[in-house]
């Protein structure tokens, strides 16, 4: 599959129109549905394929959001070979009582994996909360960045930002016949 054509694929299966509160506070006409594109195989294998190309090998963990930037990392995850860890919004307050599922952070190069990123809230909270338990994160990776806030107050934390898509694009790609 072309970029052109997963784009395509990406905005027809997920673009919706309507009414939608957004994390940020934001009250949109649009919304990207990531969960109609991810639980696409054939989708999900191809955002894979194309994403492994943008993360490249200069990390050695995955780290995928909760709860829509787990399956994208979990799909690079089989595509690159490398490890992924899946983060919570919050550290769970039984068992474990942990923040990142998986293996230890402690030390470790982390790209973080989100689905779709319009303030980048979700982002700066997993990336501190990682840093904390010390994670080196230094690279943020996304299928679609909706052109919102998300760019600046990423690159703002010393963070390089790299979508796959920016929301123009897929714009575009939808009216390519």
């Amino acid at each position: 599959m072309t970029r052109i054509e997963l784009g395509k694929a990406i905005y027809e299966t997920s673009n919706i129109k309507g009414e939608f509160l957004l994390r940020s506070g934001e009250i949109a006409g649009e919304y990207f549905d990531k969960y109609l594109f991810e639980s696409k195989p054939k989708i999900l294998a191809e955002i894979a394929i194309q994403m492994s190309l943008l993360v490249g090998d200069g990390f050695d963990l995955l780290a995928g959001l909760e709860m829509g930037g787990i399956p994208i990392a979990t799909a690079l995850s089989l595509k690159t070979g490398k490890g992924v860890i899946f983060v919570r919004k919050e550290a769970k307050k039984y068992g474990t009582c942990k923040l990142a599922e998986g293996d230890d952070v402690k030390g470790k190069r982390v790209a973080i994996i989100e689905d779709v990123v319009t303030s980048g809230g979700a982002v700066i909270e997993a990336v501190e909360a990682l840093r904390v338990r010390g994670a080196i994160v230094e690279n943020v990776y996304c299928v679609i960045d909706r052109e919102g806030t998300g760019r600046k107050n990423i690159e703002a934390l010393d963070l390089k930002f790299y979508p796959l898509f920016s929301k123009s694009e897929l714009e575009d790609y939808a009216r390519v016949k």
